[in-house]
């Protein structure tokens, strides 16, 4: 069985049950599943290893790979909402701290500066911890299908910056998303990966790469269809591999999986 790891404990890569039944199975690997900037499998474009080249174009998650959209986040309002709270609640806070100094009111100097510390403070750790809570949030999740993603089963799920911005994330192989314990995600992108030997599972051992190779594992987009950020494996000997992020990738996702 394929096999990720983390620091002290091995878990299975199809722990998220629900993900697993609600993709389709993949047909039987015909060739090693090889993302270097020579031959890529999955990504969109060339494997990047400058930071700043991560504006690269690739194609928005409107295009003809992508299904339907197959799930909806029930809750996308209320997070969408509860952003715009807070946000405005911040502004509002930033107008109106300059009037604690303006008014004139019996309250020394030293209090006016704590009162106003305070207040942007509050709101400021209110808006910040809005932004952390909900940018794992899902909004919309696509099947990618196997014959249009190098016979491998992928999804492609969308998520939503503290300003409503949208960033689409293409996993091109689902089976790099496992159960996370942080909080306000249900999901996340493996830190490491240990393949089982091609003779007690064949179809997952050949999805390994020689060692010092690298994949593209998953890709996020801007609104405009720009990378901005990309998680990538780096195969070592054994089947093992461990995975790193360039840019702005999105790692955790928060998915209702009773819906999928």
């Amino acid at each position: 069985m394929f096999q990720l790891t983390t620091s002290s404990s091995v878990v299975c890569c199809r722990s998220a049950r629900a993900l697993k039944s609600w993709t389709t199975s993949c047909g039987p690997q015909k060739q090693r599943l090889q993302l270097t900037a020579r031959n890529q499998r999955f990504s969109t474009s060339p494997l990047i290893t400058d930071d700043a080249a991560l504006s690269t174009k690739a194609p928005s998650s409107g295009d003809s790979q992508a299904e339907l959209v197959a799930y909806h986040g029930p809750l996308t309002q209320t997070f969408r909402r509860l952003k715009i709270f807070s946000l405005s609640s911040l502004g509002l806070s930033c107008i109106m701290t300059p009037f604690i100094f303006i008014v004139e009111s019996s309250l020394p100097l030293s209090a006016r500066i704590v009162l106003a510390a305070t207040a942007l403070s509050t709101s400021s750790i209110s808006t910040a911890l809005v932004g952390w809570s909900g940018a794992s949030y899902v909004v919309d999740l696509r099947r990618l299908s196997p014959a249009d993603n190098g016979g491998i089963e992928g999804i492609e799920m969308t998520t939503l910056t503290l300003t409503l911005k949208r960033l689409v994330t293409r996993v091109y192989d689902a089976d790099f998303l496992v159960d996370t314990k942080r909080p306000f995600a249900k999901w996340e992108l493996a830190q490491s990966v240990l393949l089982p030997p091609s003779k007690e599972d064949a179809l997952m051992a050949v999805k390994g790469g020689a060692p010092g190779e690298e994949e593209t594992i998953a890709e996020s987009f801007n609104a405009t269809g720009e990378i901005v950020g990309r998680w990538i494996v780096k195969w070592e000997n054994d089947g093992a591999g461990t995975c790193r992020g360039m840019g702005k990738v999105v790692r955790y996702f928060n998915v209702h999986e009773e819906l999928l």
